[in-house]
């Protein structure tokens, strides 16, 4: 799905005025209906990680984190049982996963000796049975399962959806018949920064995959929608190193991106939504 600047910012000015929820997500679906489930998906997460990261730091200074842990301590005795972080979480607009972290933080650092280490931390959210706390391995647990954005359980699930993109990358190539190295190949060969696949013919000789007039040597496979902010990122940690390396390449944002910016084509990287179906491979021989 691609969209216009202009068409976007529609979207992305609509989810200003609502809470990160799934009920969010089914109305902005009626409300852009054109627009594929996965499409909006990926927009509404990215912007809402936008909006953490824009008031992350107010979230952490020892007044807010005091105040949360005692509205928690207080909420908890009242009711172990209800949804005190999530609801917490959710008045003072911040990821519930996030929320859970700091009060995790929080009351390790009242009853441990030492401060938690981070890896400690990441494997409590991973497995809050590990809490050493009923009630509050309960309440990390019910903020990591409300949260569709952010936390252990959402990393899991854009793991599997990144993969499972780069296996379909893999069998259209192979439904081509085009040779290629794979991320760990070339990272077997000592490459750091590699892209999903390096094309290439079987007697090693680089061979030219040509798209829309363009000639590519790589391409990479990003499962979400690519907006201003992420391509920008991507282009800056990856995309031109790439193209350095390895000449020009093309990325498939299987979820859509901004029509704009796919503007460098011509410098060499170009921007599509699925896999090309007009390709010619160009392939030298060794005679």
């Amino acid at each position: 799905m691609i969209l216009t600047k202009a068409q976007y910012d529609e979207i992305a000015q609509c989810l200003v005025s609502v809470p990160p929820t799934r009920q969010s997500l089914r109305k902005l679906k009626q409300r852009f209906p054109s627009q594929s489930q996965a499409t909006l998906l990926s927009i509404f997460s990215q912007e809402y990680q936008k909006h953490i990261k824009r008031t992350h730091s107010k979230h952490h200074t020892s007044e807010a984190i005091e105040s949360y842990y005692q509205r928690y301590l207080n909420g908890v005795v009242k009711n172990g049982a209800a949804p005190v972080l999530l609801e917490l979480a959710n008045e003072v607009e911040y990821a519930p996963s996030l929320m859970a972290r700091i009060i995790l933080e929080r009351f390790l650092q009242e009853h441990d000796e030492t401060p938690p280490s981070k890896s400690v931390i990441n494997s409590m959210l991973r497995d809050p049975s590990q809490i050493p706390d009923g009630v509050l391995a309960n309440q990390v647990y019910q903020c990591i399962v409300n949260d569709c954005c952010y936390g252990p359980l959402v990393d899991c699930i854009k793991h599997a959806i990144g993969h499972e993109h780069e296996v379909l990358l893999r069998d259209l190539l192979l439904e081509k018949n085009l040779s290629f190295l794979d991320e760990d190949q070339l990272r077997a060969k000592g490459y750091d920064k590699t892209p999903d696949f390096i094309l290439q013919v079987p007697v090693v000789m680089l061979c030219l995959l040509a798209v829309e007039g363009h000639i590519i040597h790589w391409i990479e496979s990003k499962a979400s929608f690519g907006d201003e902010c992420s391509h920008h990122a991507y282009l800056h940690d990856q995309f031109w190193s790439y193209w350095n390396r390895f000449g020009p390449g093309l990325v498939i944002y299987w979820y859509g991106f901004i029509q704009e910016l796919d503007c460098n084509r011509e410098r060499g990287i170009l921007l599509a939504a699925c896999f090309p179906t007009d390709i010619i491979t160009l392939c030298h021989s060794t005679a």
